[in-house]
């Protein structure tokens, strides 16, 4: 009982998936507040682009 114990416990096969699966949703939570806090300046610069190419004032 305790050798099929220790052999549940031990596995590891899906620890590389979870492991690519936390590196992702860091790196998502990471682009949603630099966007947060950066949005009012890109919004600014893309509707400065659009009043160029569409000659608005």
């Amino acid at each position: 009982m305790l050798r099929l114990l220790r052999k549940w416990l031990g596995r590891e096969e899906g620890q590389g998936m979870v492991e690519y699966g936390l590196i992702i949703a860091l790196v998502a939570l990471a682009v949603v507040a630099v966007l947060g806090l950066l949005g009012g300046q890109l919004r600014t610069i893309f509707q400065n682009i659009v009043d160029s190419l569409t000659g608005t004032p």
